[in-house]
C-alpha cells in the first residue's frame, strides 16, 4: 500500500450544512408552527377551524400514503383499512376510558389509532409486500374489499352501517381542555399534523428512506448490493400503516364517529387523487395535494352535485399533461426563476389563459347540461352551477357551450405552441447563465 493511499481516511464523513442553511431549515419548521398558532387567529369561524382540521387530517393521511407510493414506489389501492382501523381503535378507547375513568387524555389517543394501523400492518404487510407493481396493488385491493365487507358483518366492533360513536368530552381533562369547543380540537390536530409532517420527513432522510428510494427505482440492484427489497418494503409498509392509523384516529376524534365509510373505496381514491394531484416525487407535494383536495372538495360539493366527476377530470389531466403533479409543475419554474428568465414566459401564460379559460367553461356548462336531462329528466330545466342560473333546455346555452368548447381548443392548441417555444427560449436562457435544469 502506497503512502498516498494510507493516508486516505477509511470513512469520509459529508460536510456539515453551513450555518445560513440549518437556520433555513429550523426556520421552516419554526414558521409552520407558528402558522398554525396564528391561523384561527385570522379565520375563527367554525366552518374554518372545521376545514383546518380536516386539512390536518389529509395532509398525514396522504404523508403516510405517499411513503408506499412516492418512497417506495408501491401503489395501492386499499390504504383506507389502516386509516380506519385506526379511527375505529380510537373511538374504542375514549369509550372504554371514559367509562372506566382513566387518567389518559384525550390528545393520546391518537397514538391507539397508530399502533392499531400499525399492528395491522404488521399482520397483513408481509405477504402483501412480497410483490410490488400491479400483484401489490391487485392484493392490497382485495385486502381493502374484504375489510369493508367485514365492517357490516362485525357488528360488534364496526357497529354495522351506523357505526360507533363516542363523547371526546368524556375523557380526562388536559389544562382544563374539555376538547368540545371545534378550536381545541383544531389545536389538536394542528400538534400532531406538525409531529407527524416532522417525523415523517424525517424517515426520508434516514438509510431506510434512501432504501425505500433505491427499492423504487431498481429493486434488482438493491439486492445486488445485499438488501432484500422484500424487508425494506415490508417496513415502509408497516411505518405507512402506523400514520395511517394517526390520521383516521383524529378523524374519529374530530366527527366523534368511526363507520364503514372509513375503509371503503372512496377513502383509498382520495388519498391517492390528493397523493398524485399534488406530486409523488416531492416530500411537499402530498401536503400541496391534501390543501388542493380537501378545499376542491368542500367548494364544490356546494356549487354542483357532480363534483366528483370534476375529481375524475382534475385527475386525468394531471396523468396526462403534468405526471409530477401541482409541485411538479412549480419546480419547473424554479430554473427560470433563478436564472431571471420567467419573464420571458409570463406573456405566453397570460395569452394561453384566455382561450384555456373559454374551453374549461364550454366544457362545465355542456357537463352540467348533459347531466340535467339524463339525471333530471323530468325536472324544471331552470338550473343553478357554479351559483350562476340559466336554462338548460335554451337551445342558445348549447351553442354557446358549443363555441366555447370547439373554439376555445381550437385557439387554446395554438396558444399553447407558443407557451412551449417560450418556455424553451427562456429554459435555454436559464442555462446559458448557469443555472441546471
Amino acid at each position: 500500500m502506497s503512502d498516498a493511499t494510507a493516508k486516505i481516511p477509511a470513512t469520509i464523513a459529508p460536510p456539515r450544512p453551513a450555518a445560513s442553511d440549518r437556520l433555513k431549515f429550523y426556520g421552516i419548521w419554526i414558521g409552520a408552527a407558528l402558522a398554525l398558532l396564528v391561523l384561527p387567529k385570522l379565520f375563527s369561524s367554525g366552518g374554518s377551524l372545521t376545514t383546518f382540521s380536516l386539512i390536518g387530517i389529509s395532509i398525514i393521511f396522504s404523508l403516510s400514503y405517499n411513503i408506499l407510493l412516492g418512497q417506495t414506489g408501491m401503489l395501492s389501492f386499499g390504504h383506507a383499512v389502516y386509516y380506519g382501523l385506526g379511527g375505529f381503535l380510537a373511538i374504542h378507547a375514549i369509550n372504554i376510558i371514559a367509562k372506566n375513568k382513566f387518567a389518559i387524555p384525550l390528545p393520546l389517543v391518537p397514538l391507539v389509532g397508530g399502533a392499531a394501523g400499525l399492528v395491522f400492518a404488521m399482520l397483513l404487510g408481509w405477504v402483501s409486500t412480497r410483490r410490488s407493481g400491479t400483484a401489490f396493488a391487485m392484493i392490497s385491493l382485495g385486502v381493502a374489499e374484504l375489510v369493508a365487507s367485514s365492517a357490516l358483518i362485525l357488528r360488534t366492533f364496526f357497529g354495522g352501517e351506523a357505526g360507533v360513536s363516542a363523547n371526546r368530552t368524556k375523557v380526562l381533562r388536559l389544562f382544563d381542555w374539555s376538547f368540545g369547543p371545534q378550536i381545541q380540537i383544531y389545536y389538536l390536530v394542528a400538534a400532531w399534523t406538525l409531529i407527524a409532517v416532522i417525523a415523517m420527513y424525517a424517515l426520508t432522510r434516514t438509510p431506510l428512506g434512501r432504501m425505500c428510494n433505491a427499492v423504487r427505482d431498481n429493486p434488482e440492484r438493491v439486492q445486488f448490493v445485499g438488501y432484500d427489497p422484500h424487508i425494506i418494503r415490508y417496513i415502509a409498509f408497516c411505518f405507512s400503516g402506523l400514520f395511517a392509523g394517526i390520521a383516521g384516529a383524529l378523524a374519529a376524534i374530530n366527527f366523534e364517529i368511526a363507520n364503514s365509510a372509513y375503509l371503503g373505496a372512496v377513502q383509498s381514491g382520495t388519498v391517492l387523487f390528493a397523493t398524485y394531484i399534488g406530486g409523488v416525487g416531492f416530500f411537499i407535494g402530498p401536503i400541496v395535494g391534501a390543501i388542493f383536495v380537501t378545499l376542491l372538495s368542500l367548494g364544490l360539493s356546494d356549487l354542483t352535485q357532480v363534483w366528483q366527476l370534476y375529481f375524475g377530470l382534475i385527475f386525468i389531466a394531471v396523468v396526462m399533461f403534468a405526471p409530477g403533479g401541482i409541485t411538479g409543475l412549480l419546480m419547473m419554474h424554479r430554473p427560470l426563476l433563478k436564472g431571471g428568465t420567467l419573464s420571458r414566459v409570463l406573456p405566453s401564460y397570460l395569452v394561453a389563459f384566455v382561450p384555456t379559460l373559454a374551453m374549461i367553461t364550454g366544457l362545465m356548462l355542456a357537463i352540467e347540461t348533459t347531466v340535467h336531462f339524463t339525471v333530471n329528466p323530468g325536472e324544471d330545466s331552470h338550473i343553478k352551477a357554479f351559483g350562476i342560473p340559466f336554462d338548460a333546455a335554451n337551445p342558445a346555452i348549447w351553442a354557446v357551450a358549443a363555441v366555447l368548447l370547439i373554439g376555445g381548443f381550437l385557439i387554446a392548441r395554438k396558444t399553447w405552441a407558443r407557451v412551449a417555444g417560450s418556455w424553451d427560449d427562456a429554459l435555454t436562457a436559464a442555462r446559458e447563465k448557469g443555472v441546471a435544469a
